[in-house]
């Protein structure tokens, strides 16, 4: 047996009692595989350490949340888009590259946007690429008996482009990927993205940040996917534009989504009183 844990020094919930808490899950509509997934995902320690240690490290750099809340978050997002996707007709890279499903598509999905900040664990700077190396074998742990080969490969290799292609150039070829990049940015709303200014950490970023109060996908008229994004402060253009239509352009979901952001209210909220350099 193990030798069991020293108490910890500090008051508080051991690092056990925290990583044993987290309750994960998304609306799986009748996907058998992607319940079997979830549930195994879920109930997995290694996955929740690594969640708790996303998060540490973005609070060592001041950065927003990165636990497993924005986990289920960008999960819950990126599912929806793809499938509205789905529902209008455009055909993930599951069905039209390998002649499997669009269930298998939301499997590869949710794979991705599970632990797609996994190298966050071991250093910031270049986490998507260290998020590969250890998402690789996990899944092939957690796929295994719900995938066989050549299919088991298949799945993980297009988890792990997902996984890769949410960074800021990461060029997602897939639909899948591509909703995963975009679900990533669109962790925004209100009380996602305010600690830093919170803090004081004053700059465009967190200022910007702070101006996201509510963010909706709902089924488009123009467009298959419509975010509508609402701001309390104008400063929030630049999230919009300099971060989310970064992770939009050049994807496959490019032309099948619109974004419309607008200032609530008659007057804007004020974020802040000065600015010094």
């Amino acid at each position: 047996m193990a030798d069991q844990p020293e108490q910890p020094e500090t008051e508080g919930p051991s690092l056990r009692e925290r990583t044993e808490s987290v309750r994960f899950g998304v609306p799986t509509r009748g996907n058998r595989r992607l319940e079997r997934f979830v549930d195994r995902a879920a109930a997995d320690p290694q996955i929740r350490a690594w969640w708790h240690l996303q998060q540490v490290g973005s609070e060592r750099l001041g950065m927003s949340d990165h636990s497993w809340v924005h986990i289920q978050i960008v999960a819950n997002i990126a599912l929806r888009m793809l499938r509205l996707a789905d529902r209008a007709g455009i055909r993930p890279a599951m069905v039209s590259d390998h002649g499997m499903s669009s269930r298998d598509a939301e499997v590869v999905v949710l794979a991705g946007a599970m632990l797609h900040d996994t190298g966050m664990s071991i250093h910031r700077t270049d986490h998507e690429a260290y998020s590969l190396f250890l998402a690789e074998p996990k899944l092939r742990e957690l796929l295994d008996g719900i995938y066989e080969e050549p299919e088991l490969t298949v799945v993980v290799s297009e988890a792990l482009h997902c996984i890769i292609g949410h960074r800021r150039r990461g060029q997602p070829y897939t639909l899948e990927a591509g909703v995963v990049r975009v679900a990533d940015a669109l962790d925004m709303a209100q009380g996602r993205s305010r600690l830093p200014v919170e803090r004081g950490d004053i700059g465009i970023h967190s200022i910007s940040a702070a101006a996201i109060d509510d963010v909706t996908i709902e089924r488009g008229t123009d467009r298959p996917i419509r975010v509508e994004i609402k701001m309390n402060n104008s400063a929030g253009i630049f999230q919009v534009d300099d971060l989310l239509a970064t992770k939009i352009r050049g994807t496959p979901l490019e032309d099948h989504i619109e974004v419309i952001a607008s200032v609530e209210g008659e007057t804007e909220k004020r974020l802040m009183r000065e600015f010094r350099i």
